[in-house]
């Protein structure tokens, strides 16, 4: 008899945090799908997942996910394969100059919070149909600097990009503990995981600039913060997508320790999530495909 191993999805999979969840997936088991744009970077994502599991447990699936059709199609296109077990939504990012998607969305917004809102909903009957199955949301500490106002697409003022990411984030944070309690009735436990600052490709790239100028005293600091390991940061989303301990649970943050820390809720009031909800789905009824 053939034993089939747990099917994984993790985006953003091709290299930093990402590549090393698909990892340390790979060598418990897990057969994993990494999306992402870049060919290249995928095929040595995929030998790289292989190698650590000893045999074929990696795939690469090409896709702009900055935008919302390709998230889409991609989406369908892994529902159409049947079970998953895990959805681990890690692609985002932090910039310093502002850019849009392909669809006119600031990239924070369209890359931390609609790609992979959209995602989750095309894969909910999937992931339903693999009994305890997870997902696991990336949050990030940027929360910190965000601007809780969502009247608009982005803040009032000046784009500053750690604010920007975190406004996503608190967004994608919100809808991440509503996920959580629309799911439970259907055996799907939803998490967000704080992985923490580390040495990624994202960070390497980031400059005094990013920061709002309250923050900018604090660079030397979170300059340091972001030499991390990589390997380190990645405890956050393998202990939410993996840990036993946490089977029967929903709704947690899982902070860089590898344990349940609640700190970031404390941003997502009442008001923030009623807000958020209307702001998202005014946002995807003007991109609806």
């Amino acid at each position: 008899m053939t034993v089939h191993a747990n099917k994984a999805v993790v985006t953003g999979g091709t290299g930093g945090i990402g590549l090393e969840t698909a990892v340390g997936l790979a060598t418990q088991g897990w057969d994993v799908t990494v999306v992402a744009r870049d060919r290249e970077r995928g095929d040595a994502a995929v030998a790289r997942i292989d190698a650590a599991a000893g045999r074929d447990a990696g795939r690469f699936i090409g896709a702009d996910l900055s935008s919302l059709a390709e998230t889409r199609n991609v989406g369908r296109r892994l529902a159409s394969e049947g079970v998953l077990h895990l959805l681990v939504n890690n692609v985002g990012g932090m910039w310093v100059t502002r850019w849009e998607s392909a669809e006119g969305i600031e990239a924070s917004v369209a890359l931390n919070h609609l790609s992979p809102y959209v995602l989750s909903e095309e894969l909910l009957g999937a992931l339903a149909a693999g009994a305890g199955s997870r997902i696991v949301n990336i949050t990030s500490a940027a929360i910190n600097a965000a601007q809780p106002v969502f009247d608009g697409i982005e803040p009032p003022g000046p784009h500053y990009g750690m604010a920007a990411t975190g406004r996503a984030k608190l967004a994608h944070l919100a809808h991440t503990m509503d996920l959580a309690e629309r799911m439970k009735p259907r055996g799907v436990s939803v998490f967000a995981a704080d992985p923490g600052a580390a040495a990624t490709d994202n960070a390497a790239q980031m400059t005094i600039d990013i920061l709002p100028p309250p923050l900018r005293p604090h660079w030397g600091m979170i300059r340091k913060g972001v030499s991390a390991p990589v390997s380190t940061a990645a405890k956050a989303p393998l202990t939410a997508a993996t840990d036993p301990g946490l089977e029967g649970s929903t709704g947690l943050v899982i902070g860089p320790a590898g344990e349940p820390d609640d700190r970031l809720l404390g941003f997502v009031t009442p008001q923030v999530a009623d807000a958020v909800r209307t702001w998202t789905a005014n946002l995807l009824a003007a991109h609806a495909g």
